[in-house]
């Protein structure tokens, strides 16, 4: 299992909007992509950070979403984003969320 971390700088007092954008916006296509498996997505308190992690069952599929939809969804946030959000990916080593065959040599 993949995740990709989205660690966004939101706009003054855009929490309530961002977190609609998510739910309406981004959500859908991402549930349509091959491969999510799910989206947990955190706030600081005062508002002025997000940060979203997408969970993927296979590491192309999560680097399919970056090159043809994420762009799609970036451009549905973006009256919400200041600047541009810092994409990190990683391989899931552990989750109580989800059954996990750790690969060999991790």
């Amino acid at each position: 299992m993949y995740a990709r971390s989205v660690s966004i700088r939101l706009k003054a007092n855009a929490v309530a909007e961002f977190t609609r954008l998510i739910d309406k916006e981004a959500l859908p296509v991402l549930r349509k992509q091959k491969g999510f498996q799910d989206e947990l997505t955190f706030v600081v308190p005062g508002g002025g950070e997000a940060v979203a992690i997408s969970l993927w069952d296979e590491k192309h599929n999560a680097d399919s979403y970056g090159r043809s939809a994420y762009p799609e969804v970036l451009k549905a946030l973006g009256g919400v984003v200041e600047g541009t959000p810092q994409v990190r990916t990683f391989e899931v080593c552990n989750s109580t969320f989800h059954k996990i065959a750790v690969p060999a040599g991790v």
